[in-house]
């Protein structure tokens, strides 16, 4: 429940960021009256200054590269924690070959949570399409270390 609520709460900081960066470009150009925008009852309406004011319109495409650059950090940071804990996984170990694939597997990169509660692999060849990360969660790694060290008794 940690991983879902922490990927809400990365969501609506980047909203809150993003919604007060885009109040500040509205706040920094001022709304123009023109001539040629009239209604039908005879009243004078703002004219958007998108497409008729060029360093209102480039900081927009900046803007909106920020918002999909951030929504991107956002989910790639979430990709990399653990979905027990929301920590960061760490300790990167790279598995496989890239040479002999068919004999040693493919090439992954492999995470581990320090708490013990599961290991992600990362595939790092993609031949028969975009393949996702697996999650593997452990029951209890401290239990299966116990375990190991009386059977060798």
């Amino acid at each position: 429940m940690k991983y879902w609520g922490l990927l809400l709460a990365k969501l609506v900081a980047a909203g809150l960021l993003i919604g007060a960066v885009w109040h500040g470009i509205h706040m920094s150009f001022p709304q123009r009256v023109t001539i040629f925008l009239s209604r039908i009852d005879g009243s004078r309406a703002a004219a958007d200054p998108f497409a008729h004011d060029l360093g209102y319109t480039t900081l927009m495409m900046v803007f909106f590269l920020f918002c999909v650059g951030l929504l991107y950090l956002v989910i790639w940071d979430q990709r990399y924690r653990c979905r027990t804990c929301a920590r960061r996984l760490r300790m990167p170990m790279h598995a496989g070959s890239w040479p002999n694939m068919l004999l040693f597997g493919q090439p992954r990169t492999e995470y581990i949570c320090l708490y013990g509660h599961g290991t992600l692999f990362v595939p790092e060849v993609e031949i028969s399409g975009s393949r996702s990360a697996d999650w593997h969660p452990h029951e209890d790694m401290w239990r299966e270390l116990e375990s190991l060290e009386a059977g060798k008794r």
